[in-house]
């Protein structure tokens, strides 16, 4: 499973996609660390042990990684072979999805009634700082959009070059 896994993705791309196996369960550790003094039903403690056991058997699976017979071909996410404008675009296209990461685990964790009852009652303030939430969402979409389309370009002109070669 590994070997095929590592064979379609790589290297870098099955680390990538290997850490959700520890990533996930440590973002509802954190969500769950917020909403567990309000409503006593969160284990955050769950959470975080099944997070900090996932992240040692990733670390072993890493470890591994190095012996994992990988054949000579081009793949997209090998940084290896990415070019720097590649290199460049997948980075913005991370900062763009963590940023949209955070603002949806930050909605997920926060009591907006407050916030409704103000903007309901007209406060100028309460008003702004949601248009700032919408417009940082909006930005992270369209900033998640338009960076992954300039990083598939940059890795169709590897793949050209490549066949070129």
């Amino acid at each position: 499973m590994m070997t095929r896994l590592v064979e379609r993705f790589g290297r870098t791309g099955f680390a990538a996609l290997s850490s959700l196996i520890w990533a996930l369960p440590m973002a509802a550790w954190a969500g769950s660390a917020d909403l567990s003094p309000i409503d006593k039903t969160a284990y955050p403690w769950v959470a975080l042990g099944i997070g900090l056991v996932m992240l040692a058997v990733w670390i072993v699976l890493l470890t591994r990684l190095g012996a994992v017979p990988v054949t000579a071909r081009q793949r997209r996410f090998d940084l290896q072979q990415m070019s720097r404008s590649e290199k460049r675009w997948t980075l913005a296209v991370a900062a763009f999805i963590t940023g949209l990461i955070a603002w949806l685990n930050g909605a997920a964790t926060v009591d907006w009634t407050p916030l409704g009852t103000a903007i309901g009652a007209g406060k100028v303030g309460p008003i702004l700082l949601a248009a700032a939430l919408a417009a940082f969402v909006i930005a992270m979409v369209a900033g998640t959009a338009w960076s992954w389309r300039r990083e598939s370009d940059a890795y169709q002109r590897r793949l050209r070059r490549a066949v070129r070669a």
